[in-house]
């Protein structure tokens, strides 16, 4: 696995780009328009890679009010030399991963988490992680591995067909 150097900027399709404190201000007030609304916080990730040579991995924030629609920041880093589909889904899972850790580490810093578990809608955080691979195709040998790790960290997760956060949203970017 390549080292990870999460982008310091996000993109949003309403308010531009944002640095990473400037999006998580967003994402706050986002949730605090509708107190008594329902949220979740989906991260997925996905990549495209250029003739063997270099992969552009893009993750999204979604932050979506159910029923109500949501908002949405999106962040693009490259690697090089990242040769395999395994690679490359190890790679998209991890930085999923290392995406939520650092937003539920600085949500609790600014003290907007109500508790240790962060997974559960009424504490206040309601967070999955959304990952590009399926029962169906390459990656379906994958499955049980990367699941598992999300969830070894505490973490919701979703696969395919239910990773719309991944195989829609990121995708869009890539």
């Amino acid at each position: 696995m390549q080292d990870l150097e999460l982008p310091s900027a996000y993109n949003s399709p309403t308010y531009g780009r944002l640095e990473w404190a400037a999006t998580l201000k967003k994402i706050v007030w986002f949730l605090g328009r509708d107190t008594q609304g329902s949220y979740e916080i989906i991260i997925g990730t996905d990549s495209q890679g250029y003739n063997g040579k270099s992969v552009d991995f893009v993750s999204a924030i979604i932050v979506h009010k159910k029923g109500r629609g949501g908002i949405y920041f999106w962040g693009k880093y490259e690697v090089k030399h990242l040769n395999s589909l395994k690679q490359r889904i190890w790679q998209e899972a991890f930085t999923s991963l290392t995406l939520a850790q650092n937003l539920v580490d600085d949500f609790s810093k600014m003290g907007i988490l109500n508790g240790e578990d962060h997974t559960k809608e009424d504490n206040g955080l309601n967070l999955e992680i959304h990952v590009d691979i399926g029962p169906n195709g390459e990656t379906r040998d994958l499955i049980t591995d990367i699941v598992g790790m999300i969830r070894a960290n505490g973490f919701k997760v979703a696969t395919k067909p239910s990773s719309w956060g991944a195989s829609t949203v990121a995708d869009r970017h890539v």
